[in-house]
């Protein structure tokens, strides 16, 4: 295979044969590739062991993408001041002119690959690749998809270290061939590791090969492949094998007799669904994606995640008390976007006296700061973030590493919505809640996405910013699936 002379060479010593034993050659040949045309000065293979999580981490510090707090395991990342959320106008589906998906924001595939991978070319120099092997759900479960990342980020590298699964050790056991792939470059970077060329910030999506790419860029929500990027790939495979994709959250409910009962919930980003789940008395499993599966002629569902990357604007002691139990312990968090004061992170609505002064993702940060355009810089981001695994809630499941996933018995919809629909409300079947409840979704816009907040919006099963597919045929697979169920 051409090409594998340059990649023995890149390796760190032995991390070569980590590949290679995989026996996997298109995996190979998806790695030389990018080697190739993204020339980092050296290749780090992530096996599944805890000493490769724990050089993660030490890179992530020693580079400078990470700083570390107060409490033992605590560090925190600044993205830069113009790339602080996901980027809807640079994420662009990439087409052939046989494929229909109107109402999606496209580009023409070859245009695309073309303009992305000159964007790539190089955008590695001076810089460690990191390859990574990840599961979408449980390890070896129907549920399961298996991904591989490459990225010169170590803080999206240790990002999706918590969030995900490692998944080196099955990929070792069994030729995996159809893997969802994710290539991710930072790009040219400034003083503060952040990536300089945000005008040239894009994110592709190449259904053809399941692959997502992402440049110029370090905010989560647009290079953690695994995260809303493969939801957009997941959303596509479900329409074909007739099973869900959802952003939803997945949670226990207790009753009388030591009964519980789980639910999803699809909420917009930064609409509550963190909060909902994390409710006192009842269990998470998961917050943000899940997959549904009619199995036996019933739902059952799983988290995609084993971790939260959760908004920490208004996580206080007195409406969030298990949130912030965990964000006070220690372990492995990563904080995003707050603002720092002798190692201690601070953000808006703690309920604590605003800081006069401090490091956030502008520099050094002073009440009354503004930016290039005269506009006042708060102190931490509205769409600042926390990034934990969930084992360490007090609430946590343990039925999340469960590879037959749960028994859904209720799906709820959600929104900001201050003044329309009743706070609460039941649909009187499976087909109405679909179509009055779910696809007549509205919801404000928040700090989640670049843009103007507080603007009412349809937002569809909370889905809409991630379809893949023609909105009819997304109601469509729902009301399909709902006639597979004996009792929906």
């Amino acid at each position: 295979m051409a090409g594998l002379s340059l990649l023995r060479e890149k390796c760190l010593e032995g991390h070569f044969e980590r590949l290679t034993r995989l026996n996997n050659t298109r995996l190979l040949q998806f790695v030389v590739k990018y080697v190739e045309l993204c020339n980092p000065d050296s290749v780090f293979v992530r096996t599944d062991s805890l000493e490769d999580a724990e050089y993660i981490r030490r890179r992530a510090i020693e580079l400078g993408e990470e700083h570390p707090l107060k409490i033992k395991g605590h560090t925190v990342h600044f993205d830069g001041i113009y790339d602080q959320a996901r980027d809807k106008e640079n994420t662009k589906f990439m087409v052939t002119p046989d494929m229909k998906l109107k109402g999606l924001n496209c580009i023409d595939r070859e245009e695309g690959l073309s303009e992305i991978h000159s964007l790539l070319r190089d955008s590695m120099v001076g810089k460690m690749m990191y390859v990574l092997f990840l599961s979408l759900g449980p390890l070896r479960s129907k549920f399961s998809i298996y991904a591989v990342q490459l990225t010169d980020s170590a803080y999206v590298a240790h990002s999706e270290d918590i969030l995900y699964r490692p998944a080196y050790n099955v990929f070792l056991e069994q030729p995996i061939e159809d893997f969802f792939r994710y290539v991710h470059s930072a790009g040219e970077l400034d003083e503060r590791m952040n990536s300089k060329n945000i005008s040239k910030r894009r994110i592709y999506i190449d259904f053809q090969e399941n692959t997502v790419y992402s440049v110029n860029t370090q905010y989560a929500g647009n290079t953690v492949g695994l995260k809303k990027l493969s939801l957009r790939l997941a959303i596509k495979k479900a329409d074909r094998e007739g099973w869900l994709a959802e952003h939803m959250f997945l949670m226990a409910v207790h009753g009388p007799e030591s009964r519980k009962t789980y639910f999803t919930g699809a909420f917009p980003s930064y609409c509550g669904k963190t909060s909902t789940c994390m409710v006192e008395g009842e269990k998470i499993v998961g917050d943000d994606i899940a997959y549904l599966k009619v199995i036996d002629g019933v739902v059952r569902a799983v988290n995609v995640e084993r971790g939260i990357f959760g908004i920490i604007t208004g996580v206080n002691p007195k409406d969030d008390p298990l949130i912030w139990e965990a964000l006070h312990k220690e372990g492995e968090i990563i904080f995003t976007n707050v603002l720092v004061r002798d190692g201690v992170p601070y953000w808006q609505g703690d309920g604590r006296p605003e800081p006069e002064e401090g490091i956030n993702f502008s520099g050094h940060w002073y009440k009354g700061k503004r930016d290039e355009n005269g506009n006042l810089i708060p102190y931490a981001h509205p769409n600042a973030r926390y990034t934990i695994r969930l084992d360490i809630l007090r609430n946590y499941d343990p039925v999340l590493e469960d590879p037959e996933g749960v028994v859904v018995k209720g799906i709820i919809y959600g929104g900001r919505d201050s003044d329309t629909w009743p706070p609460v409300f039941e649909s009187f079947s499976w087909e109405h809640g679909v179509i009055t409840i779910g696809a007549s979704l509205e919801s404000e816009t928040t700090a989640a996405t670049l843009g103007k907040v507080g603007v009412r919006k349809s937002n569809l099963m909370a889905n809409l910013d991630f379809l893949s597919i023609p909105i009819g045929k997304y109601i469509k697979n729902h009301l399909d699936f709902g006639r597979k169920v004996g009792d929906p």
